[in-house]
C-alpha cells in the first residue's frame, strides 16, 4: 500500500480548496488520498470530513480516499502524520485565523516542523487547474536545493509541463558581473551563478531526461525573482535546511515571504 497524500481540513473554504487542489494532486501520482481533520466535536467533525469528502470525490472520483478526526491540536497531528505521508497539503487560512492574517498559524507552524514536503494551496483557481504549465523551483548555492530540485521535476513529469528553475544572485554593490562571474567575484561566492544551477540539475535531469527544463539566472534579490516567477506557475518549490541542534526547518526571510506572498501553491520540501 503507497503511503497517502495527507490534507488537512476544518471546514474552511481555504481547506476545501486545499482538498480539491490535493485529489488532483493524488490522481497524478496514483496514491490514497487521507483527510484529516483536528476536531472539538463529533458533530463539528462530521460535517467537516463529510463536505470534505464530497469535495475530493467531485475532483478525484478514482482516489481511494480515507478519513480521520484527531483530538490534538491540528499542528501536531498534521506533523505526526507526515512522518508517514507522501505530503502534506493545507489551506492559506483557516477557520480559527484572524481577520488580516495572510498566512494561518497552523499552515506556517506545519511548514515549519514537517518531515515531508508541506504545500500550501495558495492564490486564485486559475494557479489551481495546472493552466500555466510551470512548476518553479528556487534554486539556492550550496546545500539545500537538490531535495526540491528533486521534488520539482518530478511534479513537472507527471504533469507533462516544464521546469523553471530560478537562481536568484546579487554581485557587490558597483561590481561588473556576469553569470559566469570572473574570478574575483568568486573569492566571496562559492560558485558562479550559472553553475549553480548546472549542478541543481544534473542529477535529476538524468531521471527525467525527456524533461522541459527552462533556467533563469536573475541578478535580483531572491524574493522578488520568485514572486515574479511565480505569476505564471502552477506551483513553486523551495527547500529548506534542518535546523542544527534543534527540530524543525530553517524557513528563513525568503521562505516566510513566500507562503504569505505568492500567487500560486508554494510546496516546502525539507533537505534530506
Amino acid at each position: 500500500m503507497r503511503i497517502p497524500l495527507v490534507v488537512g481540513v476544518d471546514g474552511s473554504k481555504s481547506s476545501l480548496e486545499a482538498v480539491g487542489w490535493a485529489a488532483d494532486e493524488a490522481d497524478r501520482h496514483g496514491v490514497p488520498l487521507h483527510l484529516l481533520h483536528a476536531a472539538a466535536g463529533e458533530q463539528e467533525a462530521s460535517d467537516v470530513i463529510g463536505a470534505a469528502s464530497a469535495r475530493a470525490r467531485q475532483d478525484a472520483p478514482a482516489v481511494r480516499l480515507s478519513s480521520e478526526v484527531s483530538h490534538e491540536d491540528a499542528a501536531s497531528a498534521l506533523v505526526d502524520k507526515g512522518r508517514n505521508a507522501f505530503a502534506l497539503v493545507l489551506g492559506s487560512r483557516g477557520h480559527g485565523d484572524l481577520s488580516g492574517m495572510l498566512l494561518g498559524s497552523v499552515s506556517l507552524a506545519v511548514a515549519a516542523c514537517a518531515d515531508c514536503p508541506v504545500v500550501v494551496v495558495r492564490g486564485s483557481p486559475e494557479h489551481h487547474a495546472a493552466r500555466f504549465g510551470n512548476v518553479v523551483v528556487g534554486v539556492e548555492d550550496g546545500e539545500g536545493s537538490d531535495t526540491a530540485v528533486d521534488f520539482a521535476l518530478r511534479e513537472a513529469h507527471v504533469r507533462g509541463c516544464r521546469l523553471v528553475a530560478v537562481h536568484a544572485w546579487s554581485a557587490p554593490y558597483g561590481a561588473c558581473t556576469t553569470p559566469r562571474a570572473p574570478s574575483w567575484f568568486l573569492e566571496a561566492h562559492r560558485r558562479p551563478p550559472a553553475q549553480v544551477l548546472d549542478d541543481a540539475l544534473r542529477r535529476p535531469a538524468e531521471r527525467y531526461r525527456n524533461a522541459s527544463v527552462s533556467r533563469q539566472l536573475i541578478e535580483n534579490p531572491a524574493r522578488r525573482a520568485l514572486l515574479e516567477a511565480a505569476s505564471t506557475a502552477d506551483l513553486l518549490v523551495v527547500g529548506a535546511r534542518r535546523r542544527l541542534g534543534h527540530s524543525g526547518l530553517q524557513l528563513g526571510l525568503i521562505n516566510h515571504a513566500l507562503l504569505h506572498h505568492a500567487p500560486c501553491p508554494v510546496a516546502v520540501v525539507p533537505h534530506m
